[in-house]
């Protein structure tokens, strides 16, 4: 029986190609794995996918009674529901370690990096399994989405030098340009729908027993939001009240500034105030040098929401 490999709800560029990697190693030493997904693909995950010759995952949603890896998370808010049903085999990840729990022994690697690819080039050593050439440029934009071209605060040295690897072994001289490439399709907007927009990359959280809903849009420039905030702001509304949040708030990073607008629906924004030391005015706030909700974010409202 295949066993599923995927990453979170609402799947970023790690989340699917991370699936796609660690299925593939994982076939390479006889373990047969499947590379599946939660939800829709981001325009960015579909430029790196189409540029490297990869079909889009399966969209699988219940795992009930199935072998699984899951990759880039740990969460159950990040979960398909039943995923206390499943076997989980492994946790592959670069975040806090969440509150999923198994009743078996598994592997794990989980490190605190900048990116799960980054993880999986680390198993792909370990295992001395070739990486093939598409693969590798896949891993590589992957690894400068999350660390957003080694701006983010989460990206490490170990994440640096697989980029390098990863990029000699595509044959792609000028990764950081191809970084650039990429985050141009990610602040492309057009057509693109509120939900769309706001759920694109977007997770919940339990913080002291209480729903908290983090989404981040990274772009090249904030100008490209001037005239969809109040859409933005009306879907934020409706999206706490259809899943029965506390909180639900989205982050408009500003990859060449540096820094991050927020945007806030909350039943109690002076939480989010004590989280970030700020003033929200209008519900929104410019934090710069925010450029990581993993380690810039989740942290400090945790602590205010305890």
């Amino acid at each position: 029986m295949a066993t599923y490999v995927f990453g979170h709800t609402n799947p970023d560029s790690d989340s699917i190609v991370g699936a796609i990697s660690l299925a593939y190693l994982k076939n390479q030493i006889c373990e047969e794995c499947i590379p599946t997904r939660q939800g829709e693909i981001s325009p960015e995950t579909k430029f790196i996918l189409e540029k490297f010759g990869f079909e889009v995952p399966e969209l699988k949603t219940s795992y009930a009674g199935e072998d699984v890896y899951i990759i880039d998370y740990s969460d159950l808010a990040q979960a398909p529901k039943d995923i206390l049903e499943a076997n989980i085999k492994g946790i592959v990840d670069h975040h806090k370690l969440g509150d999923i729990t198994t009743s078996a022994p598994l592997e794990c690697w989980i490190r605190p990096i900048g990116c799960s690819n980054t993880v999986v080039k680390e198993m792909f050593d370990y295992y001395d399994v070739e990486i093939p050439k598409n693969l590798a440029g896949a891993m590589m934009c992957a690894i400068l989405s999350d660390t957003v071209i080694f701006k983010s605060p989460t990206c490490t040295k170990v994440d640096t030098k697989a980029v390098k690897e990863l990029a000699s072994i595509a044959g792609i001289e000028d990764y950081k340009a191809l970084g650039m490439e990429m985050f141009l399709v990610k602040s492309a907007l057009e057509g693109a729908t509120a939900r769309e927009l706001t759920t694109r990359d977007y997770k919940n959280f339990d913080m002291g027993g209480k729903k908290v809903g983090i989404g981040q849009l990274e772009v090249v420039d904030l100008s490209v939001f001037d005239d969809k905030k109040e859409m933005l702001f009306e879907d934020l509304k409706a999206l706490k009240d259809e899943n029965a949040n506390h909180t639900v708030m989205l982050l408009l990073t500003d990859i060449i500034e540096e820094g991050s607008q927020l945007l806030v629906v909350s039943d109690d924004e002076s939480l989010v105030e004590e989280a970030f030391g700020v003033k929200l005015q209008n519900s929104q706030v410019w934090l710069p040098k925010v450029l990581s909700r993993k380690k810039q974010v989740v942290p400090f409202l945790e602590k205010a929401f305890k």
